[in-house]
């Protein structure tokens, strides 16, 4: 008797785990999770109005981002119905990322971690987390949340997955040569599934990446082979402008060196903004290796052009 009860313990994890991993709290799968007392729980009223409010929440929250207002009022009724669970403050975090509050979306699924850890191991979950923890200016917390997301990226829709790849790149590339073989490693992935708007971003991101690993012909090759027109453009369009958030000083980065071959002036004045906003940061002599070479005081890494007027 007392192996099986183990083996039915054991059992009972492995389906909350199986659940919380579909995107669904144990308390609203009719499984071995929902045995015994939960069972009895799962009769009633507000018990399967609280699972109708999840899913309610969860189902918009899939659809386009116009319906995160109404995900948001779902999950507070959910909280309502049936406080105390994770689930709420978990959809309730996601749907406010969506909406751009993100600290209060970090202050959300940070209490949905805290009521149960495994509430946001759904990979949408984590890039909520990942994404609001870079956005907030918590970057270590960002990048671990970002780690345990890309095995589990190939779950999710195309433009999620290309987004989530391309922020975990630009937010190792923020960390300095420890984690530059991460950063590398996202981008390229980024690079092979990016969607058309954001194929500029991974490119620009991937060549400053390879310069700072002392591979200038490499990335000089790249721009050369995937930036096509003015860099200044392709940074600027709203789908750029969303995924640099996540680190917005490497973005003067992406351009300085985007546009050493076409406009030195404009490339100094990009390295000079990049230096201005972390002047201690862990590139910041590489930059300034870029504003001497442009100044013509060094070799340049990349060629800059004419050079300023």
């Amino acid at each position: 008797m007392a192996l099986f009860a183990m083996l039915f313990a054991v059992m009972i994890v492995l389906a909350q785990a199986a659940s919380w991993s579909a995107g669904r709290p144990p308390e609203c799968v009719g499984t071995l999770a929902a045995a015994g007392n939960v069972w009895e729980r799962a009769k009633s009223p507000e018990v399967r109005q609280y699972c109708d409010w999840i899913a309610s929440a969860s189902s918009k929250l899939a659809g386009s981002s116009t319906m995160a207002l109404a995900a948001l009022e779902a999950a507070r009724r959910a909280n309502s119905a049936l406080p105390g669970h994770a689930a709420p403050r978990a959809l309730e975090g996601r749907a406010l990322a969506a909406l751009g509050k993100f600290d209060e979306a970090r202050e959300a699924l940070e209490d949905a971690r805290k009521r149960d850890p495994r509430s946001l191991d759904s990979p949408l979950a984590l890039l909520a987390w990942a994404r609001v923890q870079a956005r907030t200016g918590h970057a270590d917390r960002a990048m671990d949340g970002y780690r345990a997301l890309l095995p589990l990226a190939s779950a999710l829709a195309g433009t999620e997955r290309s987004a989530a790849t391309i922020e975990a790149g630009l937010v190792a590339l923020g960390r300095g040569p420890a984690v530059l073989d991460d950063a590398i490693g996202a981008l390229e992935e980024s690079l092979r599934v990016a969607q058309d708007e954001t194929e500029a971003v991974a490119a620009l991101g991937l060549a400053l990446a390879l310069d700072r690993r002392a591979q200038p012909e490499e990335a000089r090759a790249l721009l050369a082979d995937r930036v096509r027109g003015e860099p200044r453009s392709a940074l600027a369009l709203a789908a750029a402008r969303d995924l640099l958030a996540v680190a917005p000083n490497e973005g003067r980065a992406m351009l300085a060196l985007g546009l050493e071959a076409t406009d030195a002036r404009a490339a100094l004045a990009a390295w000079q903004d990049y230096i201005a906003g972390a002047p201690t940061g862990p590139w910041v002599e590489h930059a300034r290796d870029h504003v001497a070479a442009l100044r013509g005081q060094r070799p340049a890494r990349l060629a800059p052009g004419p050079g300023p007027r």
